[in-house]
């Protein structure tokens, strides 16, 4: 369960004592946890308990934005692969039947693409109320997954369905639910091999030409790709990220070390995301020696490094080639030119003059274009979420709906 991300909305009950639990089993498992709470179930629990348990911060408010370069509630809801809201009390499941965000814990609910699943935990009579059941049958009906409270002994004395469901039970569905999530994908086994981050071309030796990337979109892919059970192949230039664990990674330097490992994997690969940003020219010449600073202008002479792309694209079998268009005009004049040039099946086209959309950022702003001549415009979302659509496309190429 490395690497799967799930969100835990706990909202105000006593049975939010059995939340910390479930925390605590979920990161055990080697989930990565982040928690919301309503400010009804910080009564009940210090955040604090949640933010040692999961090591990661805890949401309360809307309005207290803990990271400046992002939206907190719209970056947890595209963070989460899925989303547990545990215990889920009456209150919260009639607001989110009826589209009410007045908190954290509600928008975030609103905002997510991810599957959310709901346990109820309340009092018997609560729980059977006709207004709780349509509120139920209407989020049911909206495509929401309930966890469905066990009977016993309840907190104000009656004795009936109502509790919160215990957090093993929870942990095994979650884990069960992945595990056929995994089977299920056609990336399952499939080999993909993922370029990251800038490559540097030397001048001597402590000067380079490099660009502005920081890997952050491929490194996304490389751990989505993990998550569907692919076995992932990273090849990267140099950035200051952790490569995901269990990826075959392969650190380069130059566009020439980059083609030279591409190369080697390709034949073997199924399918091939090449987001690096590799230097089109490099020094003629590099010297030995550091040069020393002259009177005047200077003047370097570069050459054309080898067009990675255009040649996958020429000697390709039966790969899936996926490329990327950083531009800053004529977005989709250029990238289709380079999806019909160099024989791609999809290119993933991005404005990185665009406030969210360039390099170094948590966020993008994309449009895809496909083989078979669709495209799509996407509004701004965080890498995370950009990578799970393009894995996403990917797997309907491989199943023949693009």
């Amino acid at each position: 369960m490395k690497g799967k991300n799930i969100l835990l909305c706990v909202t105000g009950g006593i049975a939010v004592y059995k939340s910390v639990a479930l925390t605590s089993k979920l990161v055990q498992k080697g989930f990565n946890v982040k928690v919301i709470m309503t400010e009804s179930a910080s009564k009940f629990v210090s955040p604090l308990t949640f933010q040692a348990l999961s090591r990661n911060d805890v949401h309360i408010d809307t309005f207290d934005e803990k990271n400046p370069k992002v939206i907190a509630h719209i970056d947890l809801a595209d963070w989460a692969d899925l989303v547990i809201v545990a215990p889920a009390t009456a209150n919260v499941i009639g607001k989110l039947a009826n589209g009410i965000s007045d908190d954290m814990v509600t928008t975030t609910l609103l905002a997510t693409t991810a599957p959310v699943w709901i346990a109820p935990a309340m009092n018997v009579h609560m729980y059977d109320h006709p207004a709780v059941k349509r509120n139920i049958d209407t989020l049911a009906k909206d495509g929401y997954e309930f966890i469905e409270p066990s009977e016993g002994f309840l907190a104000c004395g009656y004795v009936g369905k109502g509790r919160l469901e215990e957090p093993e039970k929870i942990v095994a569905l979650i884990e069960n639910y992945f595990t056929k999530k995994e089977e299920t994908s056609c990336l399952k086994n499939k080999t993909v091999l993922v370029t990251a981050g800038p490559t540097r071309e030397k001048v001597d030796p402590v000067r380079f030409f490099t660009n502005r990337s920081t890997g952050k979109m491929g490194y996304k892919i490389a751990e989505e790709a993990l998550n569907k059970g692919a076995n992932v192949i990273l090849i990267s230039g140099p950035t200051t990220l952790t490569p995901p664990k269990n990826v075959t990674f392969i650190q380069i330097e130059s566009a020439q070390e980059m083609y030279e490992s591409v190369m080697k994997y390709f034949d073997t690969s199924d399918i091939v995301i090449k987001s690096a940003a590799v230097a089109d020219y490099r020094p003629k010449t590099v010297y030995e020696n550091k040069m020393k600073k002259k009177e005047g202008a200077l003047s370097i002479e570069f050459e054309r490094t080898v067009d990675i792309l255009k040649e996958l694209g020429r000697i390709k079998k039966n790969q899936i080639l996926v490329g990327f268009a950083a531009e800053t005009n004529d977005i989709e004049k250029y990238a289709k030119n380079k999806l019909l040039t160099k024989n791609l099946d999809m290119i993933v086209a991005n404005n990185v003059s665009k406030q969210g959309a360039g390099f170094g950022t948590d966020t993008n702003i994309v449009s895809i274009f496909f083989k078979n001549g669709e495209a799509a415009s996407y509004p701004i979302m965080s890498k995370q979420a950009v990578a799970r659509l393009i894995l996403h496309e990917i797997e309907k190429i491989i199943e023949g709906e693009k």
